[in-house]
């Protein structure tokens, strides 16, 4: 009797390297780092092989569920749009955004929140926003294996305070507070930091003071790389922040998509004989 190796029939996919924060880390001063920001599977994949890193931003919570700030985002929420992001990206590494009020309170409350997360989702590194305030949190978690992106500058979940979504930094009085984050986050072992809305010539003078990448947003050209929210740089919602560039215009393109299926249903044009199912012949 003969014997087959039944293993010889199974085809497994390619192994893929994700990246990691370390890999992100060994980027500063070299090729610029590409993100963006998702939410759900299809859009993560369509993503995944262009983009250094994409972050499950809690932006979610005024992308998809129209909220007027990111502060009623929940712990929940960020977890079920990180397990759809982490099905859609194979290469990519996955930040997530850490709500507001989940890593504030102590370092043990960070730690708990942010293991909760990784356990949860399988992404490989989480985002805080703050600075000095933050520094000894960012210490803590790095030393017990979490990896951190840092945020500083216009801190989103800080609007309640600020009054506003304005740019920092204009003035050089406002550069120092400022600087004194973004060095204390990559002294805590941040392996890159998001700077936000502030005045170019202190984007610059950052980046290249800074020990670890600076990813630009609303910032310069001149930072170690770049995050959008990408339903802004598709064009999918009217208003345009100054910084965000539109590379598409998804939203009138489903608009007109839109439109035409509503003329051709109210003029019995679909379905027609290609999108409908016929009887079987004996």
């Amino acid at each position: 009797m003969s014997t087959t190796n039944k293993n010889e029939d199974i085809k497994l996919s390619p192994v893929v390297r994700r990246r990691t924060a370390r890999d992100i880390a060994l980027r500063k001063g070299k090729e610029p780092i590409v993100s963006l920001t998702a939410y759900i599977t299809p859009m993560a994949a369509r993503l995944d092989d262009y983009c250094d890193f994409l972050l499950v931003g809690d932006s979610v919570g005024m992308v998809l569920y129209g909220m007027e700030s990111t502060v009623g985002v929940t712990l929940d929420m960020m977890i079920a749009h990180g397990k759809a992001v982490m099905r859609g990206a194979r290469k990519a590494l996955v930040v997530m955004d850490m709500p507001f009020g989940t890593y504030e309170e102590s370092r043990e409350q960070a730690f708990r929140n942010c293991a909760r997360v990784l356990q949860e989702t399988g992404a490989g590194a989480v985002k805080l926003e703050g600075g000095k305030e933050m520094a000894d949190t960012v210490k803590f978690l790095v030393e017990r294996g979490i990896p951190v992106l840092g945020h500083v500058g216009l801190r989103p979940q800080s609007v309640n305070v600020y009054g506003g979504y304005g740019a920092h930094g204009r003035s050089e009085d406002e550069w120092q507070p400022i600087i004194d984050d973004a060095h204390a986050i990559a002294a805590a072992g941040a392996f890159a930091t998001v700077l936000e809305g502030v005045a170019e010539p202190l984007a610059v003078k950052l980046s290249k003071e800074v020990s670890n990448p600076i990813i630009g947003i609303g910032a310069s050209a001149e930072c170690d790389g770049q995050i959008l929210v990408t339903e802004d740089m598709l064009g999918l919602f009217s208003f345009n922040p100054k910084f965000v560039k539109r590379y598409a215009e998804i939203g009138t393109g489903i608009a007109a998509a839109i439109e035409q299926y509503a003329a051709d249903v109210r003029a019995r044009k679909f379905p027609s004989d290609d999108h409908t199912y016929k009887m079987k012949k004996n």
